[in-house]
């Protein structure tokens, strides 16, 4: 629901846009309707299939909830676009006088003439002093990123519900009288293989006491067919301190030394295993999402910089966004401005849900000012003047759409559960920093910095590549013939055959 609200507001308002801008250059409703959605539409669906990538590609991790949950947001932002291209232009050409607004009374308020506003300046100034945008918003989300290099991955305990929640004073109480290990014991199964599981149980619970960070093992149970044992060991740590991890994992190697045939189960291993195969998944999920992601973004600018510069903004928005995150929720910083009252490890499945949001709302993002970029320098104006030009005319409804999205996600930040609010912060912290860092700032400078190598394609990728018209050429074609056509009508040619 999160996300196709996201990306059903960013498509409806991006052909919008384009509809109010081609009906104040004298298009009548309909017409406009059609070009809106032959240009910014097409973008749209570019859009939505990166969206879709990103969020099929959580398959990868192979783990069911996030498979369902990635497949269900596929199903629904595919919607989004479907809705986009049929539904919002029928509704344009239908009752475009009245959406078009003041863009219709006066024309030349939104007219194509020479860049003005504060998008327009602010374009301007980036493309004067590239270096200087450039560089400074890719060391100010560098230094904000440091923090990440410590991050610490784990499931949720009761120990991180809200301070009045019932399970969290239960974990309080047992955490004062027995102490934190009492909260996340740990499950060993000893298999007697064949001889006395009484006596096995007894040999592995003497090699568990002498581990350090063990504070009790139970004497073992037997099962009624007498072939396994079952210990239960009390670690000195909760059930997501980094030392309870370590904990599982000497008892795992302290079995394959010494042979003895034991499992190591229970909430709490379940839990550590879990964090941490989800995190031996983040990297290649990244590089399956943005490999493809280049693949798409290639096809519809026809350039090697462009895509490639697209996915290094990216990571520097999802190391960013990380860094914070562990510097407010893990290490405290600024906890208390937050509502944050017990610092913590982060939540396992929050850095790859990070990257299936935010990575389709980013590319969202750089097709609607980027699209139009290179829509205007395919049409004539020089480097320079197609970068302000077409920031120009998708600042706003980036601006907007990057705003809305993160008042949505801020909304979280106000929630009781620590969970619900670290999402909340780290979604609407990465908006910010990706649409108006990077997209906004680290974006126009590096294409300004390119210059021509911005929109260059080597001659053989060009061949392979299947030409896509994101930019209308082909409606500007049509529009120049029907021109001409109306201009030479009744003239003869040379044949003696009417010129149209």
């Amino acid at each position: 629901m999160m996300l196709g609200l996201a990306v059903g507001i960013d498509y409806a308002m991006f052909i919008l846009s384009r509809f109010r801008h081609e009906v104040a250059s004298g298009r009548s409703p309909e017409e406009a309707a059609g070009w809106a959605n032959g240009t910014a539409g097409s973008a749209v669906v570019f859009a939505g299939l990166t969206v879709v990538i990103a969020l099929c590609g959580l398959a990868v991790v192979n783990v069911p909830l996030l498979t369902q949950m990635g497949l269900a947001a596929a199903a629904t932002v595919s919607l989004a676009v479907l809705i986009a291209v049929t539904l919002l232009p029928a509704l344009l050409g239908a009752a475009g006088r009245f959406v078009a607004g003041r863009a219709v009374r006066d024309p030349e308020s939104h007219g194509a003439g020479a860049a003005t506003g504060l998008a327009a300046r602010w374009a301007g100034l980036i493309t004067r002093r590239p270096w200087a945008a450039a560089i400074g918003g890719m060391a100010l989300l560098g230094i904000v990123a440091i923090p990440a290099l410590d991050v610490r991955l784990a499931l949720p305990d009761d120990g991180m519900a809200a301070p009045g929640a019932t399970q969290r004073k239960a974990y309080d109480l047992v955490k004062e009288a027995f102490g934190p290990g009492f909260n996340g014991p740990l499950v060993v199964i000893v298999d007697a293989a064949g001889g006395e599981p009484a006596a096995a149980g007894e040999a592995a619970a003497a090699q568990l006491r002498a581990l350090p960070g063990v504070v009790a093992v139970s004497p073992p149970t037997v099962n009624p067919a007498g072939t396994l044992a079952l210990l239960r060991v009390i670690p000195a740590g909760g059930p997501a301190d980094a030392a309870t991890a370590d904990l599982v994992h000497a008892i795992r190697a302290q079995a394959r030394e010494t042979g003895t045939s034991l499992a190591v189960t229970g909430q709490t291993a379940i839990q550590v295993d879990f964090s941490e195969r989800v995190g031996a998944a983040f990297l290649p999920y990244v590089g399956v999402v943005v490999g493809l992601a280049l693949v798409l973004l290639l096809l519809v600018f026809r350039s090697v910089a462009v895509p490639v510069k697209a996915a290094a903004g990216f990571l520097f928005t999802i190391a960013a966004t990380l860094g914070a995150v562990v510097a407010v929720f893990q290490w405290g910083w600024l906890a208390p401005l937050f509502g944050v009252d017990q610092e913590g490890p982060i939540l396992s499945l929050m850095p790859i849900f990070l990257v299936g949001v935010l990575f389709g709302l980013a590319m969202d993002y750089e097709v609607f000012l980027v699209t139009r970029m290179r829509e205007e320098h395919v049409h004539g104006l020089g480097e320079r003047e197609a970068i302000v030009y077409g920031f120009q005319h998708s600042a706003r409804v980036v601006t907007a759409a990057a705003l809305i999205m993160l008042s949505v996600f801020a909304g979280f930040i106000l929630a009781s559960e620590t969970l619900i609010k670290m999402m909340g912060f780290a979604l609407a912290l990465g908006i910010a920093f990706d649409a108006f860092i990077v997209r906004m700032t680290i974006v126009p400078a590096v294409l300004a910095l390119l210059g021509r190598a911005a929109w260059w394609m080597p001659a053989w990728l060009e061949r392979l590549l299947p030409k896509v018209d994101v930019e209308g050429t082909g409606l500007r074609n049509g529009d120049a013939a029907r021109a001409y056509r109306a201009e030479n009508a009744g003239v003869a040619g040379p044949a003696g055959q009417p010129g149209a």
